[in-house]
């Protein structure tokens, strides 16, 4: 078993893929966001039995790295922590792993941020992910980000953030691809129902392997990883298509307190309770599935799409507001942002006209159903889309295994 450490861990997706592999020991986790952490505390302890999750998930700022590291006492938004040097109790370390909060690198976030988010301070959260590498000197890390991180230039804009992420690993003794360009994983071909590409970065400890560490690195994303490519793309049909159905009820209702528009699920399944949609957001879904099934596509180009936005809500929008996920392809990205609306995630059935529910959204990003998700809508589509999907999760670690194994 490698014993392990999980920063950024948010809800838990990359360590759910971790533990689903059998192969590592999970020492810590940090997370800084309250309901992920909740979240991630039920999960460790329903699922994988670890009755001191309470005290193994860390919620701190990580950028604090020395008291994250040492432990800290009566913080005001914290409470008081053990600290990984504490939790961890002199243990080795085998591998660290974690992605920072993707935003500052995302090249949708940079075109809408006035200054390109430049200015943002998650385009160095990177350097306390090191601090901790530095600290306890696993064997190997694994780095996860979006593929905008190739191109982004943080503060005056005159480097790249990949290549002072480059030359700051490999001054800390870490040996990664020399192209980075090659650690971009399409994850449809690794079974997950939806288009979602990250950047992948696994760092070698030079101290370790020595001068076998770019060969290493070569058989890692070449032979071990891509041997769990599968052969034929999942569709949202084999994620999505055999929960219960979930119909418009032609009146609101309430549920827990909460409006309802669509009729509850039968048999029950957790998190599968559509939100309310009003009249005419069920009239324009409906509208579009038909379109869809029918193979009419009169709404499929991007023109038609804000045409019909502006004629049925009388505004006007830059992008268009509105896409049917198909059937029988992967779906569009699961992204955090999903919590605000799901006009860009409509289901594809026109008997339902509705957007996809929590557990449509998990499991387009491969989290298994027991995995129960605690809280409101807004926190539970962002904590899902902020994850790496678990199925993937998996396959990255069971490759790393084999690699150290070696």
């Amino acid at each position: 078993m490698l014993n392990s450490i999980e920063l950024f861990a948010g809800c838990g997706g990359l360590l759910d893929g971790f533990e689903q592999s059998g192969h590592y020991n999970l020492l810590a986790a940090v997370e800084w966001e309250e309901a992920p952490c909740e979240n991630l505390r039920h999960r460790l302890k329903d699922k994988w039995n670890m009755e001191d999750a309470d005290n193994r998930v860390l919620r701190f700022d990580i950028q604090r790295t020395e008291e994250l590291i040492q432990g800290w006492k009566d913080d005001p938004e914290y409470g008081s922590g053990l600290g990984l040097d504490n939790l961890i109790q002199g243990k080795r370390v085998d591998v660290i792993a974690g992605g920072p909060p993707c935003q500052a690198y995302s090249i949708a976030g940079r075109v809408r941020d006035e200054n390109g988010m430049r200015d943002d301070y998650r385009n160095y959260l990177f350097e306390s992910y090191l601090k901790v590498v530095n600290h306890y000197r696993p064997k190997a890390f694994l780095f996860e980000n979006v593929p905008g991180i190739l191109t982004a230039k943080p503060g005056n804009g005159e480097r790249l953030i990949i290549d002072i992420i480059h030359e700051e690993f490999e001054k800390a003794g870490y040996c990664v691809l020399s192209d980075l360009s090659k650690a971009v994983v399409d994850m449809t071909e690794y079974g997950v129902p939806q288009n979602r590409s990250r950047i992948i970065i696994v760092g070698l400890s030079r101290d370790e392997y020595g001068d076998r560490c770019e060969e290493m690195l070569e058989c890692y994303y070449k032979k071990h990883l891509a041997s769990y490519k599968v052969e034929k793309k999942a569709t949202v049909r084999q994620a999505i298509g055999d929960l219960p159905g979930l119909y418009p009820l032609g009146k609101t209702e309430k549920y827990n307190g909460k409006s309802i528009s669509h009729s509850l699920p039968d048999p029950w399944v957790d998190n599968h309770v559509a939100r309310w949609q009003s009249d005419r957001d069920i009239k324009i879904f409906r509208m579009l599935e038909e379109d869809v099934q029918s193979g009419q596509n009169k709404y499929v180009s991007i023109e038609a799409l804000k045409r019909l936005y502006t004629e049925m809500t009388g505004k006007t929008s830059n992008v268009h507001k509105y896409h049917v996920i198909r059937w029988d392809e992967p779906s569009n990205l699961i992204p955090a942002h999903l919590y605000k609306d799901g006009l860009r995630h409509i289901h594809p059935d026109p008997k339902q006209a509705r957007s996809i529910t929590v557990r449509e959204a998990a499991r387009l990003q491969t989290f298994p159903d027991d995995y129960v998700f605690y809280g409101s809508n807004v926190v539970t589509f962002k904590m899902i889309g902020n994850a790496v999907p678990p199925l993937f999760a998996k396959k990255a670690a069971l490759a790393l295994s084999k690699l150290l194994e070696e």
